[in-house]
């Protein structure tokens, strides 16, 4: 049956300059029908049913149809939002304002990405000398909507010859284009069905790349198995390109990554099976004849080489260093037992930058960070002063150079552009940019809060300076917390519009990632990914405890596996928050690794298919399989694309069906569904701009608000 829910969204609202009484907000919603089918899986001896398994297929018009219906449901609610124009015009005002990359020095040019406000992608330019800057790739001209864009781009050694990538409907399947830099000419073919992989070059000569053998399914949901190495010379055709690993049993890898020493001398090769962990092979290119000699043969650690001088070769590395150390080696003796620390580890996780010829050594210390220049000796040059709190990154420039730039930015601040002169470790800034947003007037700062198990976990909070602590702010909590990533400060105009309306912008830094190294990451996998879910409950409970805000004003968000936290959260505590909002989730846990490359997060994971007590523990805590009939969950906006070939549509599909047919109480469940778009990478600023106009108009107006919440007098101060 077509269920029919209105929608009862607001208590108390206080409108701006007015002593009205309660108003009420009423939307119908009707869900579209949603077909169930009679698919059961068997998992040591388990059933377990998987009624919406048919969403799986996006090939089918009967999937399409589904989309179309949804998206109707959707905008047909998000439309009668009374201020989502308003909200619309004040993200793209703020959004309007030129933004710059940091140079870089390619032959005899200097380039930089450049967007003058509201263009859909960025524009690289170049200029010589003093010269005017002129426009080198425009990836506005790619297609009319914006959805075709630029991925990767590297140049030859002389800077000569250029190849860069393209995402059509932000698929990770990429074309690589090869130009002649100066005449800026196409030359060559066009390289096809390239994924998960930059190019690298070798000298002047061609470039290295990774691929998968093309599905003979779904290209946009099939598994890939076996990546492989490759090397195009340039005036041939792909079809010629050289197998260089991968082709043999013992060389097949879910993931090989592939890049050239800097003095051409050394091929490097990372092949891997998941997430985390990898081997190390080199291959000396000066000898056409020579063999990859195995540095190391396991995936007990993660490890690579960032530079080498001669036959010396530098790792950054993770092996008996959780927090990672820098060593030495010669390729003559290149096992473990031969290595010699050149920065050892430290308390605090190492994510090293080669520039000119110093070692720019970038820590996190509670997630903010902290920079040293070092020799290749392993002796300290200086410490860099950073112009405050939050994050610095972008280092990295050629050997000989003697200068270096960075960017830095928190959660209040726009990324602007530091000039480092490596002689001297003199700092100024290059480039600010013009926005008008006045980062003075908020304030971020870090607390601790006590998760479940008596674990101190940090979390930074931003908001606008006289925040009234009454439990009545707007807030949205995101966290991640996985596959050693870590969330540090990054300003964004997206929460800075949140932020302008009173709003509450929180970030906890959940264990999973990679905050504080390899133990907090792994504190967060397998049978331990509960620690991550009770870290986020308690950073809600935290916020709500000290009146930053309060369960009828609170939304949680993250995407992707922050997407997981979100959808397993409400479904262990669908009281926590007013509202969810799941991102491209990754949302059905005993089917994940069936689709594209969705195998290798099984480090993180594990899968249904390990064990009986990994299948039951997985099962625990799967959202899909955990949406229990008659219980009120949060006002959930789902968002996914239907491009995405990363973490598959059909993961929301199915969530959203669940929802819709058990939901009770009138709070709504709905899918919005990004066409001709991926996983995030790529999407045109005008997408962009519309999406974040109806997720955070639909958390405001399902926290009670029929106007913006900075015409309430209610909420801040003054």
């Amino acid at each position: 049956m077509k269920k029919t829910v209105i929608i009862i969204s607001a208590f108390f609202i206080l409108l701006a300059c007015k002593n009205e009484s309660q108003k009420t907000n009423i939307i119908a919603v009707n869900y579209p029908k949603t077909k169930t089918v009679d698919t059961l899986n068997t998992y040591f001896g388990t059933e377990v049913k998987d009624p919406y398994r048919w969403l799986e297929d996006d090939r089918s018009e009967e999937t399409e149809n589904w989309v179309k219906s949804q998206n109707k449901a959707t905008f047909s609610y998000l439309d009668k939002i009374p201020f989502r124009e308003e909200l619309k015009e004040r993200l793209s005002s703020l959004w309007n304002y030129e933004k710059l990359g940091k140079p870089f020095i390619e032959g005899d040019y200097e380039y930089f990405y450049k967007n003058d406000g509201l263009q859909n992608q960025n524009v690289i330019y170049r200029k010589k000398g003093n010269e005017e800057p002129e426009v080198f790739l425009d990836p506005n001209t790619f297609s009319e909507d914006g959805t075709v864009s630029l991925g990767s781009l590297s140049f030859s050694k002389n800077g000569k010859i250029a190849a860069y990538s393209i995402s059509e409907g932000g698929s990770d399947w990429r074309k690589v284009v090869v130009l002649n830099a100066e005449t800026k000419e196409v030359i060559g073919d066009t390289l096809k069905n390239i994924k998960f992989s930059g190019t690298s070059w070798y000298k002047n000569e061609g470039f290295y790349y990774s691929s998968y053998d093309k599905p003979k399914g779904s290209e946009l949901s099939e598994e890939n198995n076996y990546h492989k190495v490759y090397y195009h010379k340039l005036g041939t055709p792909q079809k010629e390109d050289i197998l260089v690993y991968g082709s043999k049993e013992k060389e097949k890898h879910r993931y090989i990554r592939s890049y050239v020493t800097r003095d051409d001398k050394y091929l490097i090769v990372l092949p891997a099976e998941s997430s985390s962990g990898n081997k190390l092979l080199v291959k000396d290119l000066s000898n056409s004849n020579s063999l990859f000699i195995r540095v190391l043969d396991n995936l007990d650690s993660e490890t690579l080489v960032i530079d080498n001088q001669g036959t010396k070769l530098f790792l950054l590395t993770n092996l008996d260093a959780p927090n990672r150390r820098i060593v030495s080696l010669d390729i003559a003796k290149p096992n473990p037992e031969n290595w010699s620390d050149v920065i050892p580890e430290t308390d605090n996780v190492l994510t090293p930058s080669i520039s000119g010829n110093y070692i720019i050594a970038h820590y996190m210390i509670d997630a903010i960070s902290y920079v040293k220049q070092f020799h290749f000796d392993g002796s300290l040059v200086r410490e860099i002063v950073l112009p405050g709190e939050g994050t610095a990154g972008g280092f990295g420039s050629k050997k000989d150079e003697k200068v270096d730039y960075f960017t830095f930015t928190n959660y209040n601040t726009p990324p602007s552009i530091y000039k480092l002169n490596l002689e001297t470790g003199e700092t100024e800034l290059r480039w600010k940019p013009s926005i008008a947003f006045n980062s003075n007037d908020y304030e971020s700062h870090q607390v601790f809060f006590t998760s479940k198990d008596g674990t101190k976990v940090p979390m930074m909070i931003t908001y606008k300076k006289g925040l009234e602590l009454n439990g009545k702010n707007p807030t949205i909590l995101y966290g991640y917390g996985g596959f050693n990533i870590s969330q540090t400060p990054n300003f964004s105009i997206t929460n800075a519009v949140w932020m302008e309306q009173g709003g509450i912008y929180a970030v906890a830094n959940l264990r999973g990632g990679g905050e504080y190294g390899k133990a907090w990451h792994e504190a967060g996998t397998k049978m331990q990914k509960q620690n991550v879910f009770d870290d986020f409950i308690a950073a809600g409970e935290y916020l709500i405890d000290k009146k930053y805000t309060s369960s009828d004003y609170l939304a949680i968000r993250g995407g992707s596996n922050g997407g997981l936290l979100v959808g397993a959260v409400i479904t262990q505590r669908p009281d926590l928050a007013k509202v969810a909002l799941p991102a491209a989730g990754v949302l059905d846990m005993l089917r994940y690794h069936k689709f594209t490359i969705g195998a290798a997060w099984s480090y993180d994971y594990g899968t249904s298919e390990d064990s009986k007590e990994m299948f039951e523990y997985l099962k625990g805590y799967s959202p899909i399989h955990n949406v229990k009939e008659g219980v009120q969950y949060p006002a959930t906006l789902i968002t996914t694309s239907d491009h995405d070939d990363r973490v598959v549509p059909a993961h929301s599909f199915k969530f959203a069906a669940e929802l819709q047919s058990k939901q009770a109480g009138n709070n709504p469940a709905l899918i919005r569904i990004e066409t001709d778009a991926g996983h995030g990478a790529g999407t045109p600023v005008s997408k962009t701009i519309e999406q974040y106009t109806d997720i955070y108009g639909f958390a405001l107006y399902n926290m009670g608000f029929e106007v913006l919440p900075n015409k309430s007098t209610n909420k801040i101060k003054g």
